[in-house]
């Protein structure tokens, strides 16, 4: 092997690092925003505050609290898997390194649905 050879070798495994490095950090995002979670968090303290008073009504609400938590998350890793669907759906115009990322992003996909 060359000098050159060598080198370029070095160069696509250094190039190949800093891919999975940034496919790991996509994985590392948060699965609601700020907002969201302020507000799921705030009508979850309200179910609380309001068991005394209400216990029926109150668990009636945090039914239905549990339902909307569900639904944007099925919602979000819905849009998330569409989004991995259209990268690599190209029919036969898809190279083997887009299929490679597609399958290292459905990867960290389904390790991040695991941890649900």
């Amino acid at each position: 092997m060359t000098t050159e050879q060598h080198q370029e070798q070095r160069e696509q495994q250094q190039r190949q690092e800093q891919r999975d490095d940034r496919e790991r950090h996509q994985d590392d995002r948060e699965l609601f925003d700020d907002s969201e979670l302020q507000s799921f968090r705030a009508r979850w303290e309200q179910v609380q505050g309001e068991f005394v008073d209400e216990p029926r009504e109150s668990v009636q609400k945090a039914d239905d609290l549990v339902s909307d938590l569900v639904k944007r998350l099925t919602s979000g890793f819905a849009e998330t898997r569409s989004g991995l669907e259209e990268q690599w759906n190209k029919g036969e115009d898809a190279s083997t390194e887009d299929l490679r990322v597609a399958l290292t992003r459905y990867r960290a996909f389904f390790q991040r649905l695991l941890k649900v």
